[in-house]
């Protein structure tokens, strides 16, 4: 049997994870290991041993997999004593089997250490938990730290729906002030952290890749201000600008800004639940980053607690008020406090870049890019520090919108994609009208989402568009939609122009 056809057999038993065998073994006993279980196969008679030392693995694999078994047996010492019996007395028949064969004795010596240290890992869990709680006691309250196993599971993956470890703590800390103290407990305590919001990310940022890591859930800190009118640093006008905590869903902003008349440029499709600070912490856009920009374009400040648990705040100066590639000269200023968030640590930094760094040419937004020449907590995916509460600059949406979806039909995409630089390059040529959003969804959305087709076909269209054109003037706004609805049906689409707020939801 060759090793690529080995490496896809399953014989661990309860193994109902994407984990492979080898990634099991290697896991408990090594890869070299590994190499010896794939070298014994071949000389295999009963095929028992190999079963009584898979089921050893299968046994710990399913409570290293499962944080209510874990939980239950943390509890009931008795039940525990008993499991690792089990395990013992299996490994023991092994070894009667053996007949001798070194390469057999060694896999068991390997398998002994691991079962040793799966029996240790429930004292050791139980008083790093001890030491945490402590830790913990004089910041927040103590039902905000969670050792349980459903606030495990939940913080154990993002959108992705990619596992890999499960946090060992979940906190969720009431306020903005306990987050700074809290991040020094759990580095004092060895545990990694990982910030976490609405766990609508698709890039597996909130993902636990370590036993010993803390996830910090930040959905308390949901304190939004009041719509401000104020003068940012560098610019001449008072400018409508509000105070969001992290924990803040987007589109509770969204409803604020327009409640006044105003527009929160954010607007990612996972508003109804994506959350402030992750909008940061990604970058995050939406249709109406075809107007603003991406969150970066729209912050004025933010503040964020750095992995050493002292504060740093952040103040875009000049700002442009509008996409941040189409300003020469991008400078914002970084102001460090120490751990009391008041004293300040050294003198303030002053960060300047070109504007058209933050954009790759002919692409825009570069997601690779994760240094954004230095500056803190904005596209790191909370690598560098946990973003705790941001302001942002509003805007005013011209008075008149014509929302146009396009419904591509056919198999010809070449046909049907071109219309997108068609449509955009016609509407900066109308002067007047501003493209406010421009959003494409590909045939597997469409499928995903049940897209409701509003053509009357029975089939679903493999590509969708949907514009958002504004412009103060009414009758402009409505001929450039009716041109664009003309544009689409030259590629094979069929458009439908919405006017009224509820027909453009």
């Amino acid at each position: 049997m060759s090793n690529q056809q080995s490496h896809r057999i399953r014989e661990i038993p309860y193994n109902y994870t994407s984990f492979s065998d080898r990634e099991i073994v290697i896991r408990f006993l090594g890869e070299a290991m590994w190499q010896l279980i794939t070298e014994l196969r071949g000389s295999r008679r009963t095929g028992r041993s190999a079963r009584m030392l898979f089921e050893v693995l299968g046994d710990m694999w399913v409570v290293v997999r499962n944080p209510y078994l874990q939980d239950d047996l943390q509890a009931d010492q008795g039940r525990r004593s008993a499991l690792i019996g089990a395990l013992k007395h299996r490994l023991d028949q092994f070894e009667g089997r053996a007949n001798g064969n070194l390469k057999a004795l060694q896999l068991l010596r390997a398998a002994r250490a691991s079962v040793e240290a799966f029996a240790a890992c429930f004292e050791t869990n139980n008083q790093l938990r001890q030491k945490v709680r402590r830790a913990l006691a004089p910041i927040t309250r103590d039902d905000n730290v969670d050792f349980g196993g459903l606030a495990r599971v939940s913080h154990s993956t993002d959108a992705t729906d990619w596992r890999v470890e499960m946090p060992f703590v979940v906190i969720s800390p009431d306020s903005e002030e306990e987050v700074a103290p809290i991040v020094k407990a759990c580095i004092d305590c060895g545990l990694s952290l990982i910030p976490r919001g609405g766990g609508t990310g698709y890039t597996g940022s909130a993902v636990p890749l370590d036993t010993r890591c803390a996830v910090i859930n930040t959905e308390k800190l949901e304190q939004l201000g009041a719509v401000e009118y104020v003068r940012l640093p560098g610019v001449a006008q008072q400018v409508p600008t509000v105070r969001a905590g992290a924990g803040v869903v987007t589109r509770r902003v969204s409803d604020l800004a327009a409640a006044h008349g105003l527009v929160f440029a954010v607007d990612p499709t996972s508003q109804d639940a994506s959350t402030i600070g992750g909008n940061i912490a990604m970058n995050a856009g939406g249709k109406k980053a075809v107007l603003w920009g991406t969150t970066l374009d729209n912050l004025a400040s933010w503040r964020m607690v750095t992995a050493d648990g002292c504060w740093l705040e952040v103040e875009r100066l000049n700002h442009n008020l509008g996409k941040i590639h189409d300003q020469v000269e991008v400078s914002f200023r970084i102001t460090r406090y120490r751990a009391d968030g008041v004293e300040r640590s050294g003198a303030p930094e002053l960060l300047t870049m070109p504007g058209t760094s933050f954009r790759k040419a002919g692409l825009g937004k570069d997601v690779t890019d994760k240094f954004l020449s230095g500056l803190p907590g904005v596209q790191k995916e909370g690598c560098d520090g946990l973003i705790t509460s941001a302001r942002f600059v509003l805007h005013r949406m011209p008075e008149h919108v014509r929302t146009v979806c396009m419904e591509f039909f056919g198999t010809d995409l070449a046909r049907s994609v071109p219309a997108i630089v068609e449509i955009k390059a016609h509407i900066e040529q109308c002067a007047g009208v501003q493209l406010a959003g421009l959003e494409h969804l590909d045939e597997r959305y469409v499928k995903a989402v049940k897209y409701a087709t509003k053509a009357p076909r029975s089939e679903r269209p493999k590509m969708v568009l949907i514009a958002d054109l504004v412009a103060d003037d009414q009758d402009l706004v409505a001929r450039t939609a009716s041109r664009v609805v003309q544009l689409a049906n030259a590629r094979g689409a069929e458009g439908f122009i919405a006017v009224s707020p509820e027909a453009r939801r």
